[in-house]
């Protein structure tokens, strides 16, 4: 009897069978059948058909991190209602909602209060709570808009938070307004830079955005391909932009957003086209270009010299009918809105005595490190200032360091009495694939192995093909050690640049030559010597010479031991030369930062 398998695959399908065939009695059996149905909705279907797969992993994940971030807002939330509730600061109405006892610092069940709203039982209707700083505010747009007090304008009572967030940084505002405030900082704190993250800058281009008006657009003779016009499109700084188009563009008077490349020579003036002009080059910023947008959004809070509270209150009292968020603030870097709460707490605490209260400092952190004595105990002598910003609002859990997934070495063990007394074996942790010894060790690996070839050669009178030349080019250990220290400074190396090595001075007669590995593929040199070394040449007056293997390595482990940017330049304030390493290390490139921090193990050979 035959078995066969049969498979019917569809495209969100898979249908299957097993059957027993004996063909010379026609007989069979059927063993099995069955289908197995991917759940699929008919937006992934489509996409699936069009070639576009969504991997259902890849959507999970994404669900997972919306949902991480939720909780650990809520965590955060949930931290300071403990904390306020003990200070007294929490109105009420927003007290009386939040469970203390069982699940310390959680809503009630069904229950979710505003803080600055509160159910009036008399006449049914909601009250805004801080109606006198509302009416401080009020007066602010009747001064410069008298004109709304006509036309019977409303003005929003959520805008109060903005005023608040001014006012707190010079003037006294109340327990419960504070609490808000707090609150409101908890929800939006910014985007938090990863040590790594930070863009490549070069020095030879700045990237600026601009939003300027169209002055004129002047259509050119010049036609491409598909009817295409070419536009100069005027703008009021003097600047033209040109782009084609098949429809006339009707862009006069209008306000565009552009983002501008300017080439810059090396003595910092800028380049000129071959038409005599300043060399520019300009795009519309794409609906995802968020990185640009909010570089934007950071230089204009950063020429107008506020803070972040102060440059959207200014600006809606300039501009009532200004969008906020997405329009006029966009995700920017956390250090404005800690930059901000910090200005705002120094000021308060200097007004309210509960949080200049130790033993009130006391009972918060022993409310919220019941059980955790050790951290409590490092936090005791910090102050109100540190909890809320560093503790609380604006905590980073640390990166995992994961060192336990680190293989043992085979080759090698560590001995010791345990406190029985008994000789233990502890086998050493194998060295991770970015350390400067491994990376000379696999470089040395590679040119040990490392053969060359010439593809036809005449030998007695005879054509030898692939002959084996390697000795010919390096006769002595000078001359391979020459080779390291060639290859050492390299991120990669490949055949073509190989052949290359003035050395073996190949020339035009180089693509009679190869080598043993794959033609084609780029091997690994020294990545993380040339990383550092990428960088320290962006330094005026300093070389490649200056990086001894001392220094290298103790680089090295300053970057793979610490992961936040602000502790990276705390480590190197105690070195001699603690300027130079700093702009060295803090401007690593992304492709390096990511390299350290693989914890791969890698076993040496002996």
């Amino acid at each position: 009897m035959k078995k066969i398998l049969g498979l019917d695959l569809g495209t969100n399908s898979i249908g299957w069978a097993l059957i027993e065939q004996k063909f010379e009695e026609h007989k069979g059996n059927i063993l099995g059948m069955g289908s197995r149905i991917i759940p699929m909705d008919q937006a992934s279907l489509g996409d699936f058909e069009k070639g576009n797969p969504k991997s259902q992993t890849a959507e999970r994940t994404r669900f997972r991190s919306v949902r991480r971030l939720r909780e650990r807002h809520l965590l955060r939330r949930e931290r300071l209602h403990r904390v306020l509730n003990i200070l007294g600061f929490l109105p009420e109405h927003y007290a009386n909602q939040i469970d203390f006892s069982a699940h310390p610092g959680q809503f009630l069940d069904g229950k979710e209060p505003k803080l600055a709203y509160k159910s009036n039982q008399e006449s049914g209707k909601i009250d805004f709570l801080f109606k006198n700083s509302f009416n401080e505010m009020l007066a602010d747009f009747m001064l410069i808009h008298p004109q709304m007090k006509e036309k019977n304008a409303k003005v929003p009572y959520d805008w109060t938070i903005y005023y608040l967030r001014k006012k707190a940084l010079n003037e006294r505002i109340e327990k419960e307004e504070l609490a808000w405030l707090l609150l409101h900082f908890n929800q939006k704190r910014g985007y938090y830079q990863l040590r790594g993250e930070e863009d490549t800058e070069n020095e030879n281009k700045k990237v600026e955005y601009h939003s300027l008006l169209v002055v004129d657009v002047v259509a050119s003779d010049e036609k491409k391909k598909g009817d295409e016009t070419w536009y100069n499109v005027m703008l009021e700084n003097g600047w033209i932009y040109r782009r084609k188009s098949k429809t006339p563009l009707e862009w006069i008077g209008k306000t565009k957003e552009f983002i501008v490349t300017t080439e810059f020579n090396e003595d910092g003036s800028i380049k000129i086209d071959k038409d005599g002009k300043e060399k520019r080059s300009f795009r519309v910023p794409l609906e995802g270009d968020w990185t640009l947008i909010k570089k934007k959004t950071e230089d204009e809070i950063e020429k107008s010299g506020k803070t972040v509270g102060c440059f959207i209150y200014d600006t809606l009292l300039s501009k009532p009918d200004q969008k906020i968020r997405g329009r006029l603030v966009r995700t920017i870097e956390r250090r404005y809105y800690k930059n901000e709460l910090t200005q705002i707490l120094e000021k308060q605490i200097s007004f309210h005595p509960e949080l200049q209260n130790k033993d009130l400092y006391q009972m918060c952190i022993h409310e919220i490190y019941r059980s955790n004595d050790n951290f409590r105990r490092g936090i005791e002598g910090k102050g109100f200032l540190y909890l809320f910003l560093n503790d609380i609002i604006f905590y980073q859990r640390p990166l995992k360091s994961k060192k336990s997934l680190i293989s043992n070495c085979r080759y090698e063990v560590r001995q010791y009495k345990d406190l029985q007394g008994y000789i233990t074996k502890e086998p050493i942790k194998c060295v991770p694939k970015s350390h400067p010894l491994y990376q000379e060790f696999k470089l040395w690996q590679f040119i040990h192995n490392l053969r060359i070839y010439e593809r036809e050669k005449i030998v007695d009178g005879r054509l030898q093909v692939d002959s084996d030349v390697t000795g010919e080019f390096f006769k002595s250990k000078n001359e391979w050690v020459a080779l390291f220290e060639w290859l050492n400074d390299k991120q990669k190396i490949d055949q073509k640049s190989f052949l290359k090595y003035p050395p073996l001075q190949l020339k035009k007669n180089a693509a009679n030559y190869r080598w043993n590995y794959v033609e084609e593929k780029i091997y690994p040199a020294n990545k993380t010597r040339a990383d550092i070394i990428e960088r320290i040449k962006q330094i005026p007056g300093l070389t490649a010479d200056w990086l001894s293997r001392e220094k290298e390595e103790a680089l090295w482990h300053i970057l793979y031991s610490v992961r936040d940017k602000n502790e990276l330049e705390k480590a190197l304030q105690t070195s001699a030369e603690s300027k130079i390493w700093m702009r060295c290390l803090l401007n690593c490139s992304l492709s390096f930062l990511l390299l350290i921090m693989i914890t791969e193990p890698i076993r040496l050979k002996p």
